[in-house]
């Protein structure tokens, strides 16, 4: 597959760039703990992250279908799954953080940002071996 090079450098990207969302997300829940941000002021910035990492998740998880990639497809589609799970429940706003419940659902929060960080960081080194890999064949 000649693209597939260029998909797996992309996604490279793409998880470096997530990882470092998550990471952002645990920081700012560390500060609140540690009571030096508000709760409104962490929401207000948390919120406008939110839909685009599921978006971008979910569409190089279309690139890696379109390309038939398969199995970087159903590493993705666990995390899609739970994504696309929260967004529909859009009529709770439950993809978005709310100031006035934050306190209360603080430990879930932290929690799926763990795991998120831990997809995102396997990922990136899965990302990163079929990169290469698809280069050395592309190569030969």
């Amino acid at each position: 597959m000649l693209g597939s090079g260029w998909l797996f450098l992309f996604g490279v990207l793409a998880a470096a760039g997530l990882l470092f969302t998550m990471v952002f997300f645990i920081i700012m829940f560390s500060d609140l703990e540690c009571d030096y941000i508000n709760p409104i002021d962490l929401c207000n910035k948390l919120n406008q992250f939110v839909l685009p990492e599921m978006g971008f998740q979910a569409f190089l998880t279309l690139c890696f279908l379109l390309s038939g990639q398969w199995s970087a497809l159903f590493l993705n589609l666990p995390l899609v799954a739970f994504n696309v799970q929260k967004f529909v429940t859009i009529m709770n706003k439950n993809h978005m953080y709310d100031a006035t419940e934050i306190f209360r659902t603080l430990g879930g929060h932290k929690k799926e940002c763990f795991i998120k960080l831990g997809f995102y960081l396997v990922s990136f080194f899965y990302y990163l071996y079929r990169m290469i890999v698809a280069l050395i064949s592309e190569s030969e």
